[in-house]
């Protein structure tokens, strides 16, 4: 049985190797498009209301991300650094409404995962419809919608998403798993100014500096832990 360390350990070395990929889209603005380029807005809130989803949508993303990233002594869960914010926020931009996305047939729902994305819906389509698909699969199997199962099952239906092997009517389960997934990893590491990443508890955990511009003096310092705390794009410090 994995112990509580073990546990630990694999949870900052996943998450750590997130870091080379979503900070660096967060920062710069790359094609891909994960983090676009939006207005600054507040630091995100503990009271925050979901502007694009519904009631059973938010409550759905809350506990997915918290199975995805639960909280322990490195750092903070999914929920409790903004991340279901972040990704509400997302569905109100560009990325949300698949300004990107080639969203044209022919669509192929079955095709493999190496042909990319094939189906019709830009991210705020796929969330609506592919929860609504799950939380009836859950309401037919166990009685209940995701949100009220007990944490051990919430970790089975995911795993089971991940897999493929639930029969969903609108959408691909593994798809939908990825997408979450992938967008829980950004909002936990992405800039705060975006909704996620609250008082950049992602950042500290791995020690990633943030948006410091100076690093000259550490040149010279390889392999030794960065001393001062992460630093925002809206200059916030941690």
């Amino acid at each position: 049985m994995a112990t509580k360390d073990d546990v630990s350990v694999r949870r900052r070395n996943f998450l750590r190797s997130t870091l080379g990929v979503v900070p660096a889209i967060a920062l710069s603005g790359g094609g891909a498009c994960i983090v676009p380029a939006v207005k600054a807005s507040p630091a995100p809130t503990p009271d925050y209301k979901p502007v694009y989803f519904s009631d059973a949508e938010w409550a759905f993303v809350n506990a997915a991300a918290e199975r995805f990233i639960p909280a322990s002594e490195d750092g903070p869960s999914a929920k409790e650094a903004g991340v279901p914010e972040f990704i509400d926020r997302q569905m109100q931009t560009d990325y949300g409404y698949g300004g990107r996305w080639y969203l044209q047939g022919p669509f192929d729902p079955q095709a493999p995962d190496s042909l990319g994305y094939q189906l019709r819906f830009n991210p705020r389509e796929f969330y609506r419809a592919a929860v609504a698909d799950i939380d009836g699969w859950c309401q037919r199997m166990h009685g209940k919608p995701f949100v009220d199962l007990d944490p051990g099952i919430q970790e089975e239906v995911l795993g089971r998403l991940q897999h493929g092997e639930i029969d969903l009517p609108n959408v691909k389960a593994s798809e939908f798993f990825s997408q979450l997934l992938n967008n829980t990893k950004e909002g936990y590491f992405a800039d705060p100014m975006y909704g996620g990443n609250r008082s950049m508890g992602g950042w500290k955990m791995i020690g990633f500096p943030g948006a410091r511009g100076d690093y000259a003096d550490w040149a010279k310092h390889p392999g030794e832990a960065y001393p001062l705390g992460p630093v925002s794009i809206l200059g916030e410090k941690g």
